[in-house]
């Protein structure tokens, strides 16, 4: 069964998704990397800023900022009723 990937930043306020591949490279992949965002990792969607960019996300149990530019080359799997 092939579940539709989604660009983190397109996954809804208050919505959950499973990482499945990161598009980055070289030091950003690292960043990424080191805050725990590898395969199958659980994100929460928690809350934007007022400009709407960056966005809160819940990742291992730490609230984490990323831009619309950083959260775009990550890319999850909508999770339903999670």
């Amino acid at each position: 069964m092939d579940k539709k990937l989604i660009p983190l930043h397109l996954l809804p306020i208050g919505g959950f998704g499973k990482v499945r591949q990161l598009i980055s490279e070289g030091n950003a992949r690292r960043r990424m990397l080191d805050l725990g965002l590898i395969t199958d990792t659980k994100v929460e969607s928690l809350r934007k800023s007022p400009s709407g960019d960056p966005i809160a996300y819940e990742i291992r149990g730490t609230v984490i900022a990323l831009r619309s530019e950083e959260a775009s080359k990550i890319l999850v799997e909508a999770m339903i009723n999670e």
